[in-house]
């Protein structure tokens, strides 16, 4: 697990040049080898991935016979913001393997950005399964479930074959899972190594050929349906040729270059806002993107009275 304590201050919150607050968090940069290129903290630290976990978890799908188009596969690997555009493909998805959104078994929720949750509510519309932000996970992992005969109620549980391929897959990297817990969207959680995270997402971006391949390629074909419109993962694979990235709840980013780099972080007080920011100097540190892209993620402003008065800014990164 996590020793907060001992975790390296990455970030600070400064209020007009007053230090208010700190983040702490892990930082690893591994090579294409594996071996460790640059740290902050405890890279053996074991963390929850949480949605960082999702290529990882269409990987399996894709081992188990799951054959889509690019879109409906990025969105298996997608944190979506509840978009028309990231709801049809779920849709499509679900539809191609004859299922419907009532088969989701996924945590009903609102949508995962501020402007999609409001026009929701707006129509007056309660939550749903198909406007959380896992869904296409779900509806692949529903769709394997179809192509292969399992049970389609129970696919959630950790003995189910479709949760047991993930844990396969994980294992199939080198990597021990520590732990397993329930995610937010009641899907199996795995806790792995931070280190063991970059190291799997390095792999993938450098796949080529095969199920892995096929992951990567569809998350760098569709950054859009990975995240949506505004989100810094989106972003940030746009901005970075060949690069594939996926933000996790809790303060967890995990990138993968085609050279076979992987890099992840984990900010241990769960907060949000200090990730782009980190990975922000990271991409500086790598000489990765252009400037635009990294002010782009290590702009987050402190407001006083509707201005700004200071930022997070990263530390020693």
């Amino acid at each position: 697990m996590v020793n907060v304590g001992d975790a390296p201050v990455v970030a600070q919150v400064v209020r007009n040049g007053f230090v208010e607050s700190t983040h702490r968090g892990l930082v690893v940069i591994t090579r294409a080898d594996g071996s460790v290129s640059y740290s902050r903290g405890d890279y053996n630290s074991h963390i929850l991935p949480r949605s960082s976990l999702k290529p990882i978890q269409a990987l399996a799908m894709v081992r188990c016979g799951l054959d889509v188009p690019a879109d409906q596969l990025a969105i298996a690997c997608a944190s979506h913001s509840g978009e028309p555009m990231h709801l049809q493909t779920v849709l499509d998805l679900l539809h191609g393997a004859g299922l419907s959104e009532s088969d989701l078994r996924n945590t009903p929720d609102l949508p995962l950005i501020d402007a999609q949750r409001n026009e929701w509510i707006a129509a007056g519309r309660p939550p749903s399964s198909l406007a959380q932000n896992c869904s296409g996970k779900h509806a692949a992992m529903l769709a394997t479930c179809k192509l292969n005969d399992w049970p389609t109620g129970t696919y959630l549980n950790r003995g189910h074959p479709c949760q047991q391929a993930v844990i396969e897959t994980t294992r199939g990297f080198g990597q021990h899972v520590f732990w397993t817990s329930i995610d937010g969207c009641g899907a199996p959680a795995y806790a792995i190594s931070l280190v063991g995270l970059a190291r799997i997402f390095g792999i993938l971006a450098a796949a080529t050929e095969g199920a892995e391949k096929a992951v990567a390629d569809a998350m760098r074909a569709h950054p859009e349906l990975v995240g949506g419109t505004g989100r810094d993962v989106t972003d940030l694979m746009r901005g970075v040729p060949g690069m594939i990235a996926k933000d996790g709840a809790e303060g967890v980013y995990a990138a993968g270059l085609p050279d076979g780099r992987g890099i992840a972080i984990k900010i241990t007080d769960g907060g949000v806002r200090a990730r782009p920011v980190v990975m922000g100097a990271v991409m500086r540190r790598l000489w990765l993107g252009d400037e635009s892209l990294r002010r782009r993620l290590m702009d987050m402003p402190i407001y006083g009275r509707g201005v700004p008065v200071g930022a997070v800014i990263p530390i020693d990164i």
